[in-house]
């Protein structure tokens, strides 16, 4: 008999219309490290270009991508391809896909603070809290600098989520 067992989380690959500027936002404002500046990949037949193909088909040309990592070791890769599109609200939570990423930090309020102050938004005028009264676990609802969600909690999931929370 075969058992399953959790996996560890290892990246997510974020699309925006500027690389350079998500680069600062997420490196300034969130803190996550950059491990690799950004960088052009070119369609071609090089081992990076055919896997591209593979995932992407053909002719899509080129693009840019940086890798940062945040403080528990979960890679970002940002990605800017060429002729993407940034509506004014891509916030589609009835879609299928990832609508959403969360980060964590004791301190949400002044991170949600640090994000206004760099010109973003709050999708919530002030925190939630889980637990009212027992325990100080929160949190907040923001946008990056091109209206991806980004989910701030004060502490982890699982302390968040184990007693049921709703």
């Amino acid at each position: 008999m075969s058992t399953t067992y959790p996996r560890t989380f290892s990246h997510i690959g974020i699309s925006v219309p500027d690389v350079e500027k998500a680069v600062k936002f997420y490196t300034e404002v969130l803190g996550s490290y950059l491990i690799m500046e950004p960088t052009e990949i070119v369609e071609d037949d090089s081992p990076i270009g055919e896997m591209c193909t593979d995932v992407f088909g053909a002719n899509w040309k080129k693009f840019k991508i940086a890798h940062l990592s945040t403080g528990d070791r979960v890679g970002v890769e940002i990605f800017q391809f060429q002729n993407q599109e940034n509506p004014e609200d891509n916030f589609e939570y009835w879609k299928p896909g990832v609508f959403h990423f969360r980060v964590q930090d004791p301190n949400l309020e002044e991170l949600a603070e640090k994000i206004v102050a760099a010109g973003e938004k709050k999708r919530m005028e002030k925190p939630r809290y889980y637990y009212l009264g027992e325990k100080p676990y929160r949190m907040i609802y923001m946008e990056d600098p091109f209206g991806n969600i980004l989910e701030i909690y004060s502490h982890s999931y699982e302390l968040t989520y184990s007693a049921g929370a709703y």
